[in-house]
C-alpha cells in the first residue's frame, strides 16, 4: 500500500480543527497525524511527527501564523499551505507568506464557526497532495535577503515615456510563483525596454496585494492591471485574480471573464495567444515553477514567431510541472536557475 500523506492541522479554533481533519480524512491518500492550536504548539509538533504537509492558520495566540511560518522554514522546513481569510488584510499577510515559504493557500470562508468551509474541502485535498511532492528546500534557497525589506532600492529612471514598446515580457506561473516572482522582478531595471505582463495563479483579492508587494521591493512599477491600461516600457502589470489579461492593441490591456483556460482564470496562455498576435518576434515568453501545463501552447506560439522562451529550471522549482512540460516538448530555448532569469530577459532585450 501507499503511503499515505501524514498531515498536522493548525488552528486556534477547536470547531475549525475538528472540521478540516474530517474533511482531510475523507480522502483515502490523506491521514491527519495531529493538531494545533497555535504557532508554537505546531512548531514543537511538527519536531516530533515530521508530517508531509502542514495547513496553517493565519491569526493565532502565542505565535502567528506568519511568525511560525518563518521558524518552520528556520527550523524544520515543511511544505505548509496557509488557510488565509479574504480580508484585505488577509490577502496582504497570505502574499507575505507565500514569498517566504508557504507553497499555497486555501481561502478560509468567513467567520471562525461556519459550514461554508466545505466548500473549500476538494481545493484543499488537491494542495496538500501538490504541497506533499513540492521542493520546499527551493524557497529557503532563492529568497533574496537584500529584497526582504520595502521601499530599499532606488528605481532607475523609467523607459521613454509615451513609447510604445517594441518588445514584449509574458511571465507566467503558479505553485510557488510568489516566492520566484520575487526573484525575477526585482532584479529587473526600471528602464526595461519593454513592457511586462504577469500572470500568475490566483483568486480574485489576492493578486493586488501581490503586485503591491512585488512594486514595494522593485524598480520597476508593478501594478495590477486594469481594463484599458496602457503599456509602457519599464512597467509590469500583473493579472488580476478571475479575469484573463489580453491585449486588445498593441498597447491596450483588455480584461474579461471568458471561460477558464485549463480550469484557471487568469491563464498565461489566454495572454500569450493575444501578446503573441501583437509583438510576434518581439515577444518573450517566460514560465516559472507551477502545477499543470497552462503556458505550454503559448511558449509554442512564442517560438514559432520567432520570440525566445525562457523557463525555470528543475532544480530550483517549487513544483516543476509547467516548465517541464514546455521542456519535453522542446519549447524552451533557455533554461536557468530562478536566480538567473532576470538577467537573462535583460540580455535577451539587448540583442
Amino acid at each position: 500500500m501507499a503511503k499515505k500523506i501524514d498531515v498536522l492541522v493548525v488552528d486556534d479554533s477547536a470547531y475549525m480543527r475538528k472540521v478540516i481533519s474530517n474533511l482531510l480524512q475523507l480522502d483515502e491518500d490523506i491521514f491527519v497525524i495531529d493538531t494545533a492550536r497555535d504557532g508554537l504548539d505546531a512548531i514543537e509538533k511538527i519536531k516530533k511527527w515530521k508530517p508531509a504537509v502542514v495547513t496553517l492558520d493565519v491569526e493565532m495566540p502565542k505565535l502567528d501564523g506568519i511568525s511560525a511560518l518563518e521558524r518552520i522554514m528556520r527550523e524544520c522546513p515543511t511544505p505548509v499551505i496557509m488557510l488565509s481569510s479574504l480580508t484585505h488584510e488577509g490577502s496582504e499577510t497570505t502574499v507575505r507568506a507565500l514569498t517566504i515559504g508557504a507553497v499555497d493557500f486555501v481561502p478560509k470562508p468567513s467567520g471562525t464557526i461556519s459550514l461554508d468551509i466545505h466548500k473549500v474541502r476538494e481545493d484543499l485535498i488537491s494542495k496538500v497532495k501538490v504541497a506533499a511532492r513540492a521542493s520546499i528546500s527551493n524557497f529557503r534557497t532563492s529568497i533574496v535577503p537584500a529584497f526582504r525589506e520595502p521601499k530599499i532600492i532606488p528605481r532607475a529612471a523609467p523607459g521613454p515615456s509615451g513609447k510604445v514598446p517594441d518588445r514584449l515580457v509574458v511571465i507566467g506561473s503558479s505553485t510557488g510563483g510568489p516566492n520566484a516572482l520575487q526573484q525575477v522582478i526585482p532584479r529587473l531595471p526600471g528602464n526595461l525596454p519593454a513592457a511586462v505582463l504577469i500572470v500568475q495563479h490566483m483568486p480574485p483579492g489576492f493578486t493586488a496585494s501581490l503586485a503591491h508587494r512585488l512594486n514595494d521591493i522593485s524598480r520597476m512599477v508593478v501594478q495590477e492591471a486594469k481594463e484599458g491600461d496602457v503599456l509602457e516600457n519599464g512597467k509590469a502589470y500583473v493579472a488580476p485574480g478571475g479575469y484573463h489579461m489580453v491585449l486588445v492593441s498593441k498597447t491596450v490591456i483588455g480584461l474579461n471573464q471568458a471561460p477558464p483556460v485549463h480550469s484557471v482564470r487568469p491563464a498565461v496562455d489566454a495572454t500569450f495567444e493575444s501578446a503573441v498576435n501583437f509583438y510576434g518576434s518581439g515577444t518573450v515568453g517566460v514560465i516559472l515553477t507551477g502545477m499543470g501545463y497552462d503556458g505550454s501552447k503559448g511558449m509554442a506560439l512564442v517560438k514559432k514567431m520567432g520570440g525566445k522562451t525562457i523557463v525555470q529550471n528543475e532544480e530550483t522549482c517549487v513544483v516543476y510541472g509547467m516548465p517541464r512540460v514546455i521542456v519535453e516538448m522542446g519549447k524552451a530555448d533557455i533554461i536557468l536557475p530562478i536566480q538567473k532569469i532576470a538577467d537573462e530577459i535583460v540580455s535577451v532585450l539587448m540583442t
